[in-house]
């Protein structure tokens, strides 16, 4: 059995850090950034950190801007296509047909040697 007087889950050297031990912390501004929703969010930059022009709202998601007036808007979800969709937006009816008929043609020829 361990000793007694040991603090169970400790070691040497562990207790609080301060501003002490790490040094000083880098002087922080907070920008107000509002999303579609109404939310504010104020998050910390450095002094000298460019501050992005959106950000995400914690509570909903949505990307937030530093107008209060005009937050960005939701981005739109765009429905799920299926490969057939992607097909018939690069190629015509007639596009397709051709490439049927010359498959069609080529089948027909390995089948009659």
């Amino acid at each position: 059995m361990a000793g007694g007087s040991a603090i169970r889950g400790s070691r040497v050297g562990a207790g609080p850090m301060g501003e002490a031990e790490r040094g000083e912390s880098a002087p922080r501004r907070r920008i107000p950034f509002f999303c579609a929703n109404g939310h504010e969010t104020r998050p910390a930059f450095a002094e000298e950190a460019s501050v992005p022009d959106t950000w995400d709202c914690p509570r909903c998601g949505l990307p937030a801007g530093q107008s209060e007036q005009a937050p960005p808007p939701a981005p739109r979800n765009e429905p799920y296509k299926t490969h057939l969709a992607y097909v018939r937006e690069r190629r015509t009816d007639a596009d397709g047909e051709a490439i049927l008929e010359e498959a069609l043609a080529k089948l027909r020829d390995r089948r009659g040697r």
